[in-house]
């Protein structure tokens, strides 16, 4: 079975954020991730973790004005600074953290100037992943699909595996959400067998509804067995909003 991590963005909601970390470890997830941990103190959220016995596996690097519709900066013309300034803040939070990997979101980009703005994130990239490489954390990069996030600049694997390729970098990887596949009708057997080289952490969710990952039409359990089967040993990271509250949800972990 593969590992799995807790995303505390989206599981444990009924509970303060700062009591998710004991209630993951309880429900028996040796890891978490969160999108965005920026309103707290490093070093409370490495002491809440380290009380609860597991390990933060994943967080978003600082994405812009979030609430005012950026869903990331790294392919934005004109926002460099702020991006650095952002990779410099994860980067410290990451070391406190012992966190070993960082996502990295690209961004909305108007589709006249897909190629500009393609650029400008295969350049933030390879800033990024310099910076990460100096303590040991990949940058990753995850494609996104259009219908949950019309506009995103990198939808599919491919478009992922390209920036990784132009990056030339080895900590550069690939965030591969099954969910977002899913949602694009992708063959999920043969597209992760076919990017595993750069992938470096998993998410799930049910596709579609975004539910428990027994909910809707997609079927994992391949993909499961796959990750096993080729020796994955990183993280698959739980972001899926419960049907109900998170632990009566978590039976399909026993079904797959």
């Amino acid at each position: 079975m593969p590992r799995f991590a807790a995303n505390l963005s989206f599981l444990f909601t009924e509970l303060p954020f700062e009591r998710r970390f004991g209630a993951a470890a309880k429900a028996g997830f040796g890891g978490v991730e969160f999108l965005f941990p920026y309103e707290y103190a490093p070093e409370k959220l490495r002491q809440l973790a380290d009380d609860a016995g597991v390990k933060i596996v994943l967080f978003n690097a600082p994405s812009g004005d979030w609430d005012g519709g950026d869903r990331g900066i790294g392919a934005i013309p004109g926002r460099e600074s702020e991006f650095n300034e952002g990779i410099e803040k994860s980067a410290h939070y990451a070391r406190i953290l012992g966190c070993p990997r960082v996502h990295v979101m690209a961004g909305i980009s108007p589709e006249e100037e897909k190629d500009l703005y393609r650029d400008v994130f295969l350049q933030n990239i390879k800033t990024a992943g310099s910076h990460f490489s100096l303590h040991g954390i990949e940058a990753l990069i995850e494609p996104i699909n259009p219908i949950d996030m019309p506009g995103y600049l990198i939808n599919l694997p491919e478009d992922a595996s390209y920036i990784i390729e132009a990056s030339g970098l080895e900590n550069v990887c690939m965030q591969y959400d099954l969910y977002h596949g899913a949602m694009q009708n992708i063959d999920l057997v043969y597209s992760v067998a076919r990017h595993m080289p750069v992938i470096g952490h998993f998410q799930v969710a049910g596709a579609p509804g975004r539910n428990e990952p027994i909910c809707g039409d997609a079927d994992f359990s391949q993909i499961f067995w796959l990750i096993d089967q080729i020796g994955f040993d990183g993280w698959v990271g739980c972001e899926y909003r419960p049907i109900s509250d998170t632990l009566s949800g978590l039976d399909w972990m026993q079904s797959i």
